[in-house]
């Protein structure tokens, strides 16, 4: 559904991207993630035609962005960061407005207007001016625009920026029930949101893709697991499966339980924390994709020790997304752009077509300079009285300044 191939774009000396490829297939939720300058924005409007690339293709629906944008234009819905919404219109004036301009039948407007004010709840606002909603009901009207020609792709621009906790469950809300039947492509900044509706995400850092994948993939495949485990220090059990309680002679200390724990296949990073006097616990990392917690419990029953806690966690998505987006001194290469021979080239004609230019002008200059001396010279009787007229010209005029 959309497909974007070795895309770029330069300002000037700064590549603001370079060189992204990606592709969304359809019915996909789609989270697109980056720090603020990393192309998020950049992208969404090279995708929806508002700006060109400087080189790759982007295609849309089958339709390539730069030689069929009108057709593109039909088959996506677009809400930008800050919709542009009209405050002098109702919400159903607007929306109306919108339908006219993208070509649709009034029957047909008043159809889909039934499922927009379902899927969107704006109900209650239809008869009211733009500019008397709240901030979180204008970001509901934005969607439902987005929503009026029934586009089989939404492209939606950080649709929950400025809103309190409430509104931005509710567009959330709104966004997973919309995208049941839509490919849905979301630029947000708020990771739960990219957890809690889509399956899956990119992450850009500094114009390239950095992640691409399924939420658990990402998590996994960009750093290690996390295991907590705790064992009592005063209980064991007999290989029966009597339980002894109190002191006991097999009740591990804190460095047979590390020391056992370390001869773990790919576990490393431990970390002892704190805890009561009953027990010992310890935070390691295991390897990526791998999971030890069969053989922890298998090496507490061959001990005879009682397990109290045994925890896998993967990195949380925040995490990965700090560790990919911050302090990589690599993805800055490149990222500005050197100037090519042409420009140099076209910079250097420049230069020589304004000296051009100025000697031009200086020998206007000098031309009207001797043609005025050769005048003052035929006429210079004539000259002084036309300067002594001007002088009494100038001095009323400057007591009336």
């Amino acid at each position: 559904m959309i497909e974007a191939s070795s895309l770029s774009k330069r300002y000037g000396a700064f590549r603001a991207l370079d060189k992204v490829s990606f592709e969304v297939h359809r019915g996909e939720v789609v989270g697109f993630l980056g720090p603020n300058g990393a192309g998020k924005s950049t992208t969404m409007r090279i995708l929806t035609c508002f700006i060109s690339a400087t080189g790759g293709t982007a295609r849309v629906h089958g339709h390539d962005v730069f030689d069929e944008p009108l057709e593109v234009r039909k088959k996506i819905g677009y809400l930008p960061q800050r919709a542009s919404l009209y405050g002098e219109m109702s919400v159903w004036e607007y929306l109306s407005f919108v339908a006219d301009m993208r070509g649709l039948d009034r029957s047909v407007f008043k159809k889909r207007m039934r499922d927009i004010v379902e899927v969107c709840g704006i109900n209650q606002v239809l008869g009211k001016d733009i500019r008397t909603l709240s901030h979180g009901y204008r970001q509901r009207v934005g969607l439902g625009q987005a929503l009026v020609h029934n586009p089989p792709i939404l492209i939606l621009d950080e649709p929950t920026s400025d809103l309190d906790p409430n509104e931005k469950a509710e567009v959330i809300r709104y966004i997973k029930e919309i995208g049941k039947e839509r490919t849905i492509l979301l630029s947000t900044h708020n990771l739960s949101e990219v957890e809690a509706a889509c399956p899956r995400a990119i992450i850009v850092s500094k114009g390239r893709v950095v992640a691409d994948g399924p939420l658990d993939e990402i998590r996994t495949k960009s750093g290690r697991v996390r295991y907590v485990v705790t064992i009592d220090e005063k209980r064991t059990f007999d290989r029966d499966g009597t339980y002894r309680k109190g002191a006991s002679k097999t009740a591990p200390t804190a460095q047979e339980v590390q020391d056992a724990l370390a001869q773990l296949s790919g576990v490393s990073h431990f970390k002892e924390l704190p805890t009561d006097d009953r027990a010992h616990s310890f935070e390691f990392a295991g390897s990526p994709g791998s999971d030890v917690r069969h053989e922890i419990f298998q090496l507490c029953v061959q001990k005879g020790w009682y397990l109290l806690e045994l925890r896998r966690e993967a990195r949380s998505l925040e995490d990965v997304f700090k560790s990919l987006t911050k302090g990589d001194e690599r993805l800055d290469r490149g990222r500005r752009v050197e100037i090519e021979p042409d420009d140099e080239v076209a910079a250097s004609e420049d230069e020589d077509e304004e000296a051009d230019e100025d000697a031009d002008e200086g020998d206007a200059d000098e031309g009207d300079e001797n043609e005025s001396d050769e005048g003052d010279e035929g006429d210079a009787d004539e000259g002084d009285a036309d300067e002594e007229a001007s002088e009494k010209d100038e001095k009323p005029s400057g007591k009336k300044a």
